[in-house]
């Protein structure tokens, strides 16, 4: 009874706007304490009203400066913005290293700014575990745009295009040939690519070869590149097949150039992400997106209950150490010592 009336209270600061209410419930969140469940179905219904925004790319493109950047520029809209910065974790204390924090600090006052370092704790994906938790607490909050920085990724972290509504991939002149960009999985993550620190040397041949990259995923490379030793297009027979239209409705994703320390381009990139957001919620796209990502949330939800009842509830764990000798042993598999703690949460 008094945990229910602590988070009815807890709940109903939250709502008249304090922000110490909001880093309390994030840390509830975060760390899965006790009542969290029913915070977040509090908090349901008053989430998918703002544009969540992912900003992502390899170490030392220069995210957290790009996402002060736009931090500056929203404000100016006169809009509140939520940021979650995905640090990697402390080796010592298990905490984020709060990089994005010391370097968002003079933001971070601004009271229509909230700021939540988060540590990936041995997540593999460029996110935290709690990060789409978090982003729903503050989209309840009342944030119109709440930006989820992630940690430098690699091949497999791709996580946030499935978080956010519109991902950016940020890349600099020194990330490699877009070659290297496809392999890592970045073609498929983006919405908008940025080549930030534009103002180096090679930049708008790095973004050329981004933007030849996405028009050979559409079919569209060669559509406007001139004939080629003097051959006469008008010569061409008018029964020749002709190329499909450049956009069929589907989004053409942009790259775009800017120099976040000096605020070079920023407002480009800005409009860009609104325009991505008009046309996610006039093709329908963005209904979509949401509604997977909340099966996802399922799924994870499901899956995290399943190994909680398994392990502490059950005695999967008890079970574990009792089979480690005949494991060690070469009497068992590791296959049938999980299929008797799987068998033994049968019979319960």
């Amino acid at each position: 009874m008094n945990r229910i009336s602590s988070s009815s209270d807890l709940l109903a600061r939250f709502a008249s706007g304090q922000r110490v209410a909001l880093s309390r419930i994030i840390s509830i969140v975060e760390n899965e304490r006790a009542g969290f469940r029913d915070i977040m179905s509090a908090l349901h219904a008053k989430t998918g009203r703002a544009h969540r925004i992912g900003i992502t790319g390899p170490p030392g493109a220069g995210k957290s400066t790009l996402t002060a950047a736009l931090i500056a520029y929203y404000r100016k809209q006169n809009l509140k913005v939520g940021v979650i910065a995905v640090d990697p974790t402390s080796p010592f204390t298990g905490g984020a290293l709060l990089g994005d924090r010391i370097r968002m600090n003079e933001i971070s006052m601004d009271p229509n700014v909230f700021i939540r370092s988060m540590a990936t704790r041995g997540s593999l994906g460029g996110l935290a575990l709690a990060t789409k938790e978090v982003a729903d607490v503050m989209d309840a909050y009342g944030f119109d745009r709440v930006l989820v920085e992630t940690v430098g990724v690699g091949q497999s972290e791709l996580d946030i295009a499935a978080a956010a509504d519109t991902t950016v991939v940020v890349l600099v002149p020194e990330s490699g040939d877009s070659i290297q960009a496809m392999k890592a999985g970045l073609m498929e993550a983006a919405d908008l690519f940025v080549i930030n620190k534009s103002d180096r040397p090679g930049a708008d041949r790095f973004a050329r070869e981004v933007s030849m990259m996405l028009h050979f995923r559409t079919g569209q490379a060669l559509r406007n590149i001139p004939a080629h030793h003097g051959v006469d297009k008008a010569r061409i027979k008018a029964g020749a097949p002709k190329p499909a239209p450049l956009n069929d409705g589907a989004w053409d994703i942009p790259v775009l150039k800017t120099v976040a320390e000096t605020g070079v381009g920023v407002a480009e990139l800005a409009e860009s992400v609104a325009k991505h957001h008009e046309w996610l919620t006039t093709s329908g796209e963005l209904s979509n997106r949401r509604r997977g990502r909340l099966a996802e949330r399922v799924r994870d939800e499901v899956e995290r209950s399943v190994q909680r009842k398994i392990w502490m509830e059950q005695g999967g764990t008890a079970l574990l150490a009792a089979a480690l000798p005949d494991l060690e042993a070469g009497r068992i598999t590791p296959y049938e010592a999980a299929a008797r703690i799987i068998g033994s949460t049968r019979n319960e």
